[in-house]
């Protein structure tokens, strides 16, 4: 899970590594110039070959996709290049902990194609804060977490992505910081901007490959250099540096020696860095929210032509989500054994002198790795495979976020916009977007000594169980209601905001100097923390719903558990502000984002406009207005949910496999 993945930071740029190491050439420059004509050429095919002129095409692929580019798509927007960084850095840090992270995951897309999706497409929506509109009526809650999302995705997923993919490029290629973000940004937005969740996904397909086949190539380096499995298991275990006193500091050996239980998953529930009870309940929280709720995830299965093409995708991403582990974990662990002296160095001089920074370098593992151990050709190869995974998570986040934006906030404030109005301003949302977080770097960099990827981990533990927790009840307890949801998400919000405020003032300190922020705050793990804040916002939803009127079941069909299969027709709760004088002419329901193809004449446009129109796909033209009996068949059409026999039974039985791996995944390396 991405948004809780350690990734240790630099304070200033490193220090650029001798030009013989770097990706200068011809080999290396041709696979990264074909690499960037390939991503160009399917994101323009992409763009030409779908409808991406509606806003049901833009933002949900037209609801046309199929099993395979979602379950690539899943398994890209969540690996980031803060992904290779960070997990690789851990791995080097403190063992294979870490991958039960993404193991976490096995369990929880089966739970998001088989529980939460189902219910989505029932209720009819594009985003998930209008679910919760739709659930609760009122516009407080959908605003509010609307913006809450918006403000995550900045400063955890965009900038952590950012920055790990720039310090890569600078160690590679020796680019100044800033002018590789820019053209990063610059080629992920032009594509993102003008072609849509179709042309993302499709992208996003080509970049998984590039990524699977670049880190196994690595990975196969790096397991022939450190001799084997079982040598590598021996090695770990003495990766010791030899400089652990400079005369004015001597290092505790528990900072530069690794853990006893480097090479098991479950640790001890006081004295472990990631304890066992955290990593099975309080990860199941964090990774409820981040694959069943977010909206990144979420609007991949929601463009599935039908259920089962979404369960398909889930188990797919499953499956390459056993991956990480062996191919960025045990790598950066492998990079520990290599280059013992650089990755592993305590002494804050010695680290500054390998990678610019005095609180470590275990950031550079996978980066070193690939300069150090591939061959001309295959460096480009690796340095593709970043790029590829921070523009595919960049992207996905870009287009989610414009669809949050524009559907969730923007209609509110503009009730009658037409439909090329919404387009507009989903595009020039991406560019604001762009412009925050490039913004944000510096203050990346800077803040608390450069080690503010220290809290990035911790960040969704202090925001994300109150969202997890609406949306849990929200489909399996219809008596919570509108009241109970919205103290919940409230007081939630200013738990998790103290303790992430107060670890802020106080910094996390490191292995050599402690924080000295109170026990009784930050002494309770983050994970520990995120079941506490869990359980509490359970109970305040649940306290203040059971002591406020009921929810009447006319406006719950469909929209929970219990009432998921009722025929009956549902009441929304907002419907009585829909026929208000201010209200727009036309909801924008799931029956309007997908107007029939039916041309109607258009004015005579100039050169200029006509080119326009066609490069942002403008240029489809809106049908005519559907009659009663073409919007209904329409909207069942859309909110259908069934299968076909033959493959639920095939879905459902590959969901039960992908069950039992993970828990012998889990078992095995307990």
């Amino acid at each position: 899970m991405d948004s809780s993945t350690w990734i240790p930071t630099l304070s200033t740029t490193p220090a650029p590594i001798p030009s013989h190491e770097r990706i200068r050439n011809a080999a290396d420059i041709s696979v990264i110039v074909i690499y960037f004509v390939v991503v160009m050429a399917v994101g323009l095919w992409a763009m030409f070959s779908t409808n991406r002129g509606t806003v049901g095409g833009f933002f949900l692929a037209g609801r046309s996709m199929v099993w395979w580019p979602i379950g690539a798509s899943l398994f890209a927007s969540n690996i980031g290049s803060g992904h290779f960084v960070g997990l690789a850095g851990t791995g080097a840090a403190s063992g294979i902990a870490m991958g039960g992270f993404e193991w976490n995951a096995l369990i929880l897309v089966v739970v998001l194609g088989w529980v939460f999706v189902p219910i989505y497409i029932k209720a009819g929506v594009v985003t998930m804060p209008e679910y919760l509109r739709k659930r609760f009526g009122g516009k407080r809650i959908q605003i509010y977490l609307s913006i809450l999302s918006l403000l995550l995705y900045i400063f955890t997923k965009i900038s952590a992505d950012i920055f790990s993919g720039a310090i890569f490029i600078n160690m590679a290629l020796g680019l100044d910081l800033y002018l590789a973000i820019f053209l990063l940004l610059l080629i992920t937005a032009i594509y993102t901007i003008t072609g849509g969740l179709a042309a993302v996904i499709y992208t996003d397909t080509l970049q998984t490959a590039i990524m699977l086949v670049g880190s196994i190539i690595l990975t196969g380096f790096a397991f022939h250099e450190v001799g084997g499995y079982e040598a590598f298991m021996d090695k770990y275990m003495k990766a010791i540096p030899t400089v652990i006193s400079d005369g004015n500091i001597t290092i505790e050996e528990k900072c530069y020696t690794p853990r006893a239980d480097s090479f098991h998953i479950f640790r001890d529930p006081i004295t472990g860095d990631i304890p066992w009870p955290g990593l099975i309940f309080g990860l199941a929280i964090l990774a409820l929210w981040y694959w069943c709720t977010d909206q990144v995830i979420v609007q991949r299965c929601l463009s599935a032509k039908n259920m089962s093409h979404v369960k398909a995708g889930c188990i797919l991403c499953g499956y390459l989500k056993l991956l990480p582990m062996f191919l960025m974990v045990m790598t950066g662990m492998v990079s520990r054994i290599l280059y013992t002296e650089k990755i592993a160095c305590v002494i804050p001089s010695e680290c500054e002198k390998y990678c610019g920074t005095k609180v470590g370098c275990t950031n550079i593992a996978y980066p070193t790795l690939v300069v150090e151990l591939m061959p001309n050709g295959l460096r480009g190869l690796m340095l593709s495979v970043m790029l590829a995974s921070l523009m595919s998570s960049l992207t996905s986040i870009f287009n989610s976020a414009s669809t949050l934006f524009t559907m969730d906030i923007y209609t509110k404030i503009r009730k009658r916009a037409s439909e090329k109005e919404l387009m507009i301003a989903g595009r020039l949302f991406i560019l604001v977007l762009i412009g925050i977080s490039i913004a944000w770097v510096p203050i990346v960099q800077s803040a608390q000594s450069g080690q503010l990827f220290d809290y990035i981990q911790s960040i969704t533990s202090y925001l994300g169980p109150p969202i997890a927790a609406v949306f849990l009840l929200a489909i399996f307890c219809k008596r919570v209601n509108e009241p109970g949801a919205f103290w919940g998400l409230i007081l939630g919000f200013l738990i998790g905001i103290s303790r992430m405020i107060t670890e802020f003032a106080y910094g996390t300190g490191s292995c050599t100097e402690p924080s000295k922020c109170p026990t009784i705050i930050c002494g309770v793990h983050y994970l520990y923390f995120a079941i506490i804040l869990f359980v509490v916002s359970v109970i305040t939803i649940l306290g203040v719903s059971l002591m406020t009127k009921p929810i009447p079941d006319v406006h719950l069909y469909r929209l929970c558990w219990s009432l998921r299969n009722s025929k009956e027709e549902r009441i929304d709760l907002d419907a009585g502000e829909e026929t208000s004088p201010e209200a727009p002419e036309e909801t924008l329901d799931i029956v309007s984002l997908f107007p029939l193809d039916t041309e109607v004449p258009e004015k005579k446009k100039g050169c200029f406009r006509r080119a326009y129109d066609i490069f942002c796909g403008l240029d489809q033209q809106k049908g005519p207005k559907m009659t009663k009996e073409e919007e209904k068949a329409m909207k069942q059409k859309m909110m259908d949910t069934s299968e076909k026999p033959l493959w639920r039974t095939v879905v459902n039985i590959n969901g039960i496999i992908l069950l039992a791996v993970a828990v012998f995944c889990h078992a095995y390396f307990a």
